[in-house]
């Protein structure tokens, strides 16, 4: 029997990526940073409610674009093939509709915020649809995935604050995520070094060749100083914060050292406790009296 092109609540829930929640957490952390960072660990709780939601609709919305964009290459990955578009379970403007649906949705969570935030999220929605066509065009998508996410944060500092021109913090955060995402995400990509190289696309994985494992840590440490350098606005619970997060990612880098390029995935799987650590010092802030 033919599968219907509008799919099951079971394909769509693939297409979201809900039974991958990694790319849940790389995108949540660096919105907590901001958010946390701004309010110096107590958030408005609507702030917390809207930009948590926001995250799972973003991320969901931008799973659903990346497998649109990626519709005529998936077929040919052997990770990808059985994707519910690739695989025909869902009709790619059937998909593209719920793309846009979701990010009408996030827009009505933003405007219980402020007009600025949701003028940020145009940018943030505009990062998100763009991303999935650059592997077509540069060797460096994984820098815009970082923009696409690192965004997040000075939305949620927006939110908060009311300003982003006020403090160089959410700008900072940007910039580690720009970083941060190069890290894992070119280390997620060290397995699909051949069928990329098969079907065109490009990546930094590709780029970096038989340095990227050297790469992808120096990466990591560009994340760490950019990080230092914001918890040097903040008092010694970030700083602690900032340690853990340290020494987790170093773990991670002599690991990726030591086990190679087949350990690469691992690295990407285990990276968003970086961002969960450095969360925690902003939390631990927000106990202290001032």
């Amino acid at each position: 029997m033919r599968l219907s092109p509008m799919g099951s609540l079971r394909d769509w829930l693939s297409l979201m990526r809900i039974d991958r929640p990694i790319g849940y957490w790389l995108l949540l952390w660096p919105m907590m940073w901001g958010l946390l960072a701004a309010s110096h660990g107590q958030p408005d709780m609507m702030n917390l409610f809207v930009f948590v939601a926001g995250v799972f609709l973003m991320r969901s919305a931008g799973c659903v674009i990346n497998d649109f964009a990626d519709r005529k290459l998936d077929p040919h990955v052997e990770r990808t093939k059985d994707r519910p578009i690739a695989a025909g379970r869902i009709a790619p403007f059937t998909a593209l509709a719920g793309f846009l649906a979701m990010l009408l949705l996030a827009l009505l969570l933003v405007s219980q915020t402020s007009l600025l935030v949701m003028e940020l999220a145009v940018v943030g929605a505009l990062l998100a649809a763009i991303y999935p066509f650059l592997k077509r065009y540069t060797h460096f998508p994984q820098a815009w995935l970082g923009m696409a996410f690192g965004w997040s944060a000075v939305m949620a500092w927006a939110a908060e604050t009311g300003s982003v021109t006020d403090s160089s913090i959410p700008w900072l955060l940007f910039g580690a995520n720009i970083f941060w995402a190069l890290s894992y995400d070119t280390a997620y990509a060290l397995g699909d070094r051949p069928d990329d190289l098969k079907v065109g696309v490009k990546s930094a994985a590709i780029w970096f060749g038989d340095s990227a494992v050297q790469a992808i840590v120096w990466l990591a440490v560009i994340v760490l100083i950019f990080l230092v350098v914001v918890s040097s606005s903040f008092g010694v619970a970030v700083w602690v914060g900032w340690l853990f997060a340290a020494s987790w990612q170093t773990f991670l880098c002599i690991r990726l050292l030591t086990g190679g390029e087949r350990w690469g995935f691992t690295y990407f799987l285990w990276s968003h406790w970086t961002g969960l650590f450095f969360a925690l010092g902003f939390v631990m802030d927000g106990f202290l009296p001032y």
